[in-house]
């Protein structure tokens, strides 16, 4: 799969997720076979003003690569030149936001919002990708409610517009991430438009992202959710994909040493203070269904250090 002039080894992506898609949970999803991996989203005013902030979600590693740097805002002007101004970094593809549901976020008509302003949307692409050489892709949703279904026709914008490929989530702003996503929606784009798209929503397993591309057409997967706490994810769908079936999920020993060298690269990366404050929502998301999972969170959420975490996930993993 391309997007632009950048390929692709295999067409499943993970998903931008704010306070998730950090740079040591990008690393292990790239270990386990991701084909593209996308980063926290990044606000473009934010840039504007050197938010202190914002350059920790800047850090891109050598053997992350290909990666999506994705930007959000609601400003053209702003957008595209710090689009120029941050080109240098070593990121592959850049994306923007239209398609975040987070209140504050919508109420700056900003992410999702953007689905109600068509010509908006087409000002902002058409802006940034003259501004930058690197392809430009768009993540979007269905609509912004059930009365306003318009990612058909936002998509034609965007291809218009000259991005490189557009992802679409099957739900509404409304929605947030509740009920069940439409994947046939995402069929409606991919036969509106001919540039690459990407469906996203409700793939949380080899079979249903094999699915999802033989229901819809899409040319790429996306995974956010069902990646939490799971970067085999990637290693499962390509060995779904080539074989048919579905290899066994990982033993309690695997998902200990996976949460344990998370630990160690968040603590890299981060330090010791944050890492571990960090890695206490990983380790939920790691051993959901376990048994005893519910007082082990208790516990890891008053681990102070590295030390005490591994005893812990040895104790109860």
């Amino acid at each position: 799969m391309n997007i632009g002039n950048v390929e692709l080894e295999n067409p499943y992506i993970l998903a931008p997720m704010a306070g998730v898609t950090d740079l040591p949970f990008r690393l292990l999803c790239k270990e386990q076979g991701a084909g593209l991996l996308c980063m926290e989203m990044i606000s473009a005013k934010a840039l504007q003003y050197k938010n202190k902030n914002t350059k920790a979600l800047l850090s891109i590693h050598p053997q992350e690569h290909p990666v999506s740097l994705q930007l959000f805002g609601a400003d053209a002007d702003i957008i595209s030149r710090m689009a120029q101004e941050i080109e240098e970094l070593p990121f592959q593809v850049l994306d923007i936001n239209m398609g975040c549901p987070v209140p504050k976020v919508v109420k700056n008509g900003e992410g999702s919002a953007l689905m109600k302003r068509p010509r908006l949307v087409y000002e902002i692409v058409s802006k940034t990708v003259k501004a930058v050489k690197k392809p430009v892709t768009v993540k979007i949703r269905k609509g912004f409610d059930d009365e306003h279904i318009n990612a058909v026709d936002i998509a034609k914008i965007i291809e218009d517009a000259g991005a490189a490929a557009v992802i679409v989530h099957g739900r509404t702003r409304e929605q947030y991430y509740s009920g069940k996503a439409d994947w046939d929606i995402i069929r409606q784009v991919k036969e509106a438009v001919s540039i690459p798209v990407i469906g996203n929503g409700d793939v949380t397993s080899g079979e249903s992202a094999v699915r999802m591309r033989r229901e819809t057409g899409c040319d790429g997967v996306m995974i956010g959710r069902g990646a939490q706490g799971n970067p085999w994810i990637f290693s499962e769908l390509l060995s779904y994909e080539k074989t048919g079936e579905m290899p066994k999920r990982p033993d309690a020993s695997e998902i200990r040493n996976m949460m344990l060298r998370h630990a160690r690269l968040q603590i890299e990366f981060k330090g010791d203070y944050l890492g571990i404050r960090e890695m206490r929502k990983h380790v939920a998301w790691y051993t959901k269904g376990l048994k005893g999972s519910a007082k082990l969170r208790d516990e890891i959420n008053k681990t102070e250090s590295y030390e005490e975490l591994e005893r812990l996930l040895y104790e109860r993993v």
